[in-house]
């Protein structure tokens, strides 16, 4: 029989109560911070305090409960997203020649740097409590960083405490120094008057300094996509590693890896949870030359319209040690309301990974990836549901990271409209797309793998016409067919303007499916205005990366 929720939170609850005794004079600790600090004698310092505590400080927070199945709700006051208008990096010059700048990456100069960090720890110096997370971002020992956050709402270091990878206690008696360390005070604006300021939101990051401030925004995220930005930069640049922001998992019976890039409404998490293999994470890896490594120790999963028969492991998950986001919920039963988005569209929880019965712990393998999926929701209905994927083609699809934003995803968005992130997530990137797109395609090569399109969108029609989106059962038997190997097996056809290789049959797919071109249903005129346009896009789109492409990766996609 299952466990229930009251079981859950009982066997966590003890596992918590054991980490809370540590071998270590955790007083001396916290005393040798707080000095280093400049925090007051009188502050009290909650250093990686059990979850209890959290919990009994988060609530005193204004708007903060406990859900019907114990996890924590939390709200992010304004702010319940990222700001990516607001992310800055320092220009230094240690990574002054790296960073890709641009919309992306916003310089700012290291005299700014010194007000906003000043700004932070200022504020951080007059709270009563502080709160520090020791731990570590990613899962091998030998690239993994030491991580340090300083905050003053236990909701924070609640999520951080998840989101991070917890050291056990001798990793804690000797975790010495940071490698890198968050200072969120973002609780108190940045200043407005300070040169290059456009709001009293920044998010600022010096890769010489390896720190990172917050002001402005106290939406937890940008905690976790802060150290996704270090990696993107600290991996490539100092340790030849290529950092993804991606999903993967592990065949069971063989032991084989797959990788998964996708924008949010792909089916990213969703075909990553398969019964037949172990997740090894869901949002961010790293691909050294030993294998593949999850960076996080928790997933950040969306809330929307989550159901326990649609996703029954990340519902289960929502339990004691979790953070619930700005969800609305029964004021007397505390049941959450996860269809409502009256508050946001981007309800969330952080939960540690460990709650996914899935998950392959520790989240690494000393295996390579044999096949990369690039997943797009195409609305148009003119992308074949599965493609097979040129060492050019990968990289010409991963720089151009297409989907469909579709109803949902987004605050605004009421029909579906075709977007674009470099390496399926551009606001991340510190360094050029083609530079990730090479690393990627490279290793592919050298380790022999294989990699895919696959459309989860419309098909038959577009969506503003009446089409269907592909079901998940087809494209789940695809899957099934890239991990069994059939599908290198079968014929190919090449499919016209984008220069796609098609299967003309798969297991378990009607072959009628297959091609778009022999699956239209409103003639071939309509369809080839599907196609001209949406080519178009795809061309206009790579012109801002074309500069620094070989010609062969420009060639790559579609033509007319």
């Amino acid at each position: 029989m299952a466990p229930t929720a009251v079981d859950l939170n009982r066997e966590y609850a003890s596992s918590v109560e054991a980490e809370s005794i540590a071998p270590f004079n955790k007083a001396a600790r916290k005393t040798s911070i707080g000095a280093s600090l400049g925090l007051s004698a009188d502050t009290k310092i909650h250093y990686n305090s059990a979850y209890p505590i959290l919990y009994e400080d988060a609530l005193k927070e204004k708007g903060t409960t406990i859900s019907s199945t114990g996890a924590l709700i939390a709200y992010s006051g304004s702010k319940t997203g990222r700001s990516p208008k607001d992310k800055r990096i320092v220009a230094e010059e240690t990574s002054l020649h790296d960073v890709w700048w641009g919309p992306v990456n916003k310089k700012v100069d290291e005299q700014t740097w010194k007000i906003s960090r000043s700004r932070a720890i200022d504020y951080l110096r007059t709270r009563e409590k502080v709160y520090i997370i020791d731990a570590f971002a990613g899962w091998d020992p030998r690239y993994r960083i030491k991580v340090r956050i300083v905050c003053a709402r236990a909701y924070h270091a609640l999520f951080m405490k998840n989101m991070l990878i917890k050291p056990t206690n001798d990793e804690l008696k000797h975790f010495g120094e940071p490698d890198f360390t968050i200072w969120n005070a973002g609780q108190f604006p940045a200043n407005v008057f300070t040169k290059g300021m456009t709001s009293a939101t920044s998010v600022e990051i010096n890769f010489k300094a390896m720190e990172m401030v917050i002001l402005g925004t106290e939406y937890a995220g940008e905690m976790k996509k802060g150290i996704l930005t270090l990696m993107f930069y600290l991996m490539p640049v100092k340790h030849n590693i290529l950092t993804l922001h991606s999903s993967a998992n592990v065949g069971i019976q063989n032991g084989d890896v797959t990788m998964f890039f996708g924008l949010s409404g792909t089916g990213k998490t969703t075909l990553s949870a398969d019964p037949h293999r172990k997740l090894i994470g869901d949002d961010e890896h790293c691909w050294s030359e030993h294998g593949v490594f999850n960076i996080e120790g928790g997933c950040y999963a969306k809330c929307i319209d989550l159901a326990a028969d649609k996703e029954p492991e990340i519902f289960n998950a929502i339990r004691f040690g979790s953070v619930l986001e700005n969800v609305v919920y029964d004021p007397v039963t505390r049941i959450v309301d996860y269809t409502d988005s009256s508050l946001t569209a981007n309800t969330r929880c952080a939960y540690p990974i460990e709650f996914i019965p899935s998950a392959k712990i520790p989240c690494s393998v000393d295996t390579h990836p044999s096949n990369i999926v690039l997943l797009t929701c195409d609305a148009r209905g003119v992308l074949p549901p599965v493609s097979k994927l040129t060492k050019s083609q990968v990289m010409y699809h991963f720089i151009s990271g297409y989907t469909s934003k579709m109803t949902g995803t987004e605050v605004g968005i009421t029909e579906p409209e075709a977007t674009f992130s470099a390496c399926f997530g551009q606001p991340f990137l510190v360094l050029h797309p083609m530079r990730y797109a090479q690393q990627l395609a490279d290793k592919m090569a050298e380790h022999h793998a294989s990699a895919w399109l696959l459309n989860t969108g419309w098909t038959g029609k577009s969506f503003s016409k009446g089409g269907k989106r592909c079901p998940l059962k087809y494209t789940r038997a695809i899957l099934d067919a890239i991990h069994s190997g059939e599908l290198s097996k079968v014929e190919y056809e090449s499919y016209p303007t984008f220069g796609l290789q098609v299967p003309k049959s798969c297991p378990g797919v009607p072959t009628e499916l297959l091609n778009p071109s022999k699956n239209w249903s409103l003639g071939k005129a309509d369809f080839e205005d599907e196609v001209t346009n949406l080519a178009q896009l795809f061309m206009e789109n790579f012109e801002k990366y074309a500069s620094s492409c070989t010609e062969e990766v420009i060639a790559a996609g579609p033509a007319l």
